[in-house]
């Protein structure tokens, strides 16, 4: 049985158009996973590093796509408590060897031998996609598949970011937040925030589309992307993939404050005086995500409910895709669609 799939052979930049598309032999799954029969996949920044070679190669040939929304066409031998036709939800984080020490004191994302979907393995730029049935997400029932896609990277990842804030629970309420860059993530982030009683200052260089959004998702103040906002912040996130950002956020920060950098690439960091982190301010990356992360952000998203700004992509456009997030294109997040998704009438499409 052959399957359709797009295919990265050798990183170019994507208006060169580096995935071939390409009729491959439907995987099947090992004993622990479970085969996916794909419906939508939310098209990731980190796509764009993989497809350009921003990231070290380390498959070939490759399927792309970690945002991956499907139903379960086959279970392997040993897959308990999953049943054909259920339908979930498969992350970055693909596999982790569980006996290492991070894995062991409950930080599996920083495994020194993890898997990542659509990066060391294939993922779901495609017709079917596998993963193990431990790693893989059940979705809440108020996400359809065009909604629930992004979630499993851009939302996966800003609420990772807002855990690592330097934030308590009690100390959200009235909390000042910056968000640098207002994609896939920060149009998810931003209603996390809010939902816990934050004010939420943006700043982004895109004023049709990125600021607009900012605005109508309740943004206590909008600016450019280097523009100070008006009030020192209790932290920042940081989702654009630019090192020349980090002084910035500095700068914006209070006392004791934190920023935390959410992508997995980002161009060089310049110099900065101590001055910017004097104070006991502090700057920390973000790497990957924990199931953990995952299954209590879809709890939280659901409960608010979060709902996110899709442009969607038929299959055969993935490049058109990844060309429009490139150039800053898309307002919220891009998602390419597959036959048999499933679109509620219930939940607008925006």
């Amino acid at each position: 049985m052959k399957m359709k799939a797009w295919i990265l052979n050798t990183p170019a930049p994507v208006n060169e158009l580096p995935l071939a598309h390409a009729k491959m032999p439907v995987p099947t799954p090992s004993e622990d996973e479970l085969l996916l029969r794909v419906h939508a996949c939310g098209i990731c920044r980190t796509d764009l590093h993989v497809v350009e070679g921003e990231l070290p190669v380390r498959r070939s040939p490759l399927i792309p796509g970690h945002q991956i929304v499907g139903r379960v066409a086959a279970l392997g031998s040993r897959v308990e408590g999953f049943a054909i036709g259920d339908r979930v939800g498969v992350a970055w984080l693909h596999r982790t060897c569980g006996v290492c020490e991070f894995c062991l004191a409950g930080r599996e994302n920083l495994c020194e031998q993890a898997m990542f979907t659509g990066w060391t393995v294939d993922g779901g730029y495609a017709e079917y996609a596998v993963a193990p049935a431990a790693f893989t997400y059940r979705l809440p029932d108020n996400f359809d598949d065009t909604q629930a896609a992004p979630l499993l990277c851009a939302g996966i990842i800003g609420y990772r970011c807002l855990r690592l804030a330097g934030l308590s629970e009690h100390e959200w309420k009235g909390a000042r937040l910056g968000l640098y860059g207002f994609g896939a993530a920060g149009h998810v982030c931003i209603q996390l925030a809010r939902a816990r009683g934050a004010e939420v200052y943006v700043c982004t260089r895109d004023r049709e589309r990125h600021q607009a959004l900012a605005r109508e998702l309740g943004a206590t103040w909008v600016g450019d992307a280097r523009d100070e906002p008006p009030v020192k912040l209790h932290a920042s996130i940081i989702f654009a993939p630019a090192g020349e950002l980090v002084p910035v956020a500095l700068k914006a920060i209070r006392k004791g404050g934190t920023v935390v950098l959410g992508g997995i690439h980002m161009s060089p960091i310049p110099s900065f005086d101590y001055s910017l982190i004097y104070g006991e301010r502090v700057v920390r990356s973000v790497a990957n995500n924990t199931r953990d992360d995952g299954r209590e952000f879809l709890l939280e998203a659901a409960g608010i409910p979060v709902r996110t700004h899709t442009q969607t992509f038929p299959f055969h456009q993935a490049h058109d895709a990844l060309i429009a997030l490139k150039n800053d294109s898309i307002r919220g997040a891009a998602v390419l669609v597959l036959p048999g998704s499933r679109r509620s009438p219930t939940i607008p499409q925006r």
